[in-house]
């Protein structure tokens, strides 16, 4: 028997974010008990978060008393304190800088595709109302459906601002989600994962994104069928990667990065770097909208500083780099776009 400690934690099956984290406990192969539901709930007896984030993760602190722990990037880094083997962050510090800038694109951009399809479209919303409140209690009549459903839509659809899904910023979104998926498939041509032979933290965060997206909403996933068979394909296999053989397989090495790859990267710079920017100089002058410009298009929304934090520890990731790693990522990031990220 394992005397591994068992990861305890609570999300919906419906959630990017808490498949992204299943995702990866299964790869890695660590104990874990989930329990669907709402960590607010006053109901579970658990603690609640500070701030309501699925999933959230239960641990005890050194005097014994449980906590909820929320923000799936520390916790990954947790992980890799507590649990040995089958690591998901790169042995080369410049690629695990990389591994970090595509996992905080998949969690702060990745999600705009996802909540942008699901709640602009009305087939997307139609079903989205239906099926996204069943996942949490499917054993409801009728009535308490439809209730459930004109709920959750009503509550959804009024966050599309806070996401930044617009009439001014839905062509800028739909365009990215096409550019990035073909980008995608096309990597996965001769990759089986983004950064090399086995997954690292950023494939689980866009897989978390991706299952939605190529699963479950009617019209990204038409177009992920049409584009992009490999991504589809990809995105089913990470859901229980446990039993794959990783011996002999490695990351990329920093001198052979596959151009696919700097596609990849290039997207992240033509819509992720100007608006994690702009939104970090709108917290800073206290505004509390922005614009800026994305390939030439308006792209107007609300400061968010979650983001903002985003920026300063993505820039904190880089700046703790060894000299050498640094020049590195200033290799790979040229002419991406990427370049203003690191720019203090």
């Amino acid at each position: 028997m394992s005397t591994e400690k068992t990861e305890r934690l609570m999300g919906v099956s419906g959630s990017p974010y808490t498949l992204k984290m299943l995702g990866l406990l299964r790869y890695r192969r660590i104990p874990y008990q989930v329990s669907w539901g709402q960590p607010g709930d006053p109901n579970n007896g658990l603690p609640k978060p500070k701030v309501g984030l699925l999933p959230t993760f239960y641990n005890e602190d050194d005097s014994g008393q449980l906590q909820a722990e929320v923000d799936s990037t520390p916790i990954i880094r947790r992980l890799e304190r507590e649990h040995s083997g089958r690591s998901v962050i790169p042995d080369s510090a410049s690629l695990a800088f990389i591994d970090f800038l595509l996992e905080d694109f998949a969690d702060e951009w990745s999600t705009k595709y996802m909540f942008h399809y699901r709640w602009h479209f009305k087939a997307d919303i139609d079903w989205a109302g239906t099926i996204v409140p069943l996942y949490n209690q499917y054993t409801v009549d009728d009535e308490r459906m439809a209730q459930s459903k004109a709920k959750f839509t009503k509550l959804q659809t009024g966050r599309l601002g806070v996401i930044g899904s617009n009439d001014i910023t839905a062509g800028i979104i739909e365009s990215s989600y096409l550019r990035f998926l073909t980008a995608l498939e096309n990597h996965l041509t001769s990759n089986s994962f983004i950064l090399g032979e086995k997954p690292s933290a950023c494939d689980f965060a866009l897989y978390g994104q991706f299952t939605q997206l190529t699963g479950v909403d009617p019209t990204p996933m038409a177009l992920a069928r049409k584009h992009a068979p490999r991504c589809c394909a990809w995105v089913d296999s990470l859901s229980d990667l446990s039993g794959l053989d990783i011996n002999n397989k490695n990351w990329f090495e920093a001198g052979d990065i596959p151009e696919s790859l700097i596609d990849l990267l290039k997207e992240v710079g033509k819509v992720y770097t100007p608006t994690m920017i702009a939104n970090a100089k709108a917290l800073v002058a206290g505004e509390a909208q922005w614009e800026t410009q994305i390939d030439g298009h308006l792209w107007q929304q609300q400061a968010f500083p979650f983001r903002g934090k985003c920026l300063m520890w993505l820039r904190g990731e880089y700046e703790k780099l060894p000299a050498g790693e640094q020049g590195d990522v200033d290799e790979l990031r040229q002419g991406t776009g990427c370049e203003p990220l690191l720019l203090k």
